[in-house]
């Protein structure tokens, strides 16, 4: 769904570095796949095709966090 994000924290070395990937357009989700030592984020269309995706050493990955998109506009987060 379009505004869903993924944020992957990653050690560097010398700290940690953010990325976030995010679903586009409408239609569009996101999935997160953990398999043979990588972590990888992609934005998928409806038919499940890949449009982009990242991907991670999970040795290095410090916390893969998702937010999901407000189901109705205007709602407001659940606090």
């Amino acid at each position: 769904m379009k505004g869903d994000r993924v944020e992957v924290l990653v050690d560097v070395g010398n700290g940690v570095r953010s990325f976030d990937v995010v679903a586009t357009r409408e239609g569009r989700r996101l999935d997160v796949v953990i398999a043979r030592g990588t972590v990888e984020v992609a934005e998928l269309t409806r038919g499940g095709q890949v449009v982009r995706s990242a991907r991670f050493m999970a040795s290095r990955v410090v916390a893969v966090v998702e937010y999901p998109a407000a189901e109705v506009r205007g709602a407001r987060p659940a606090s």
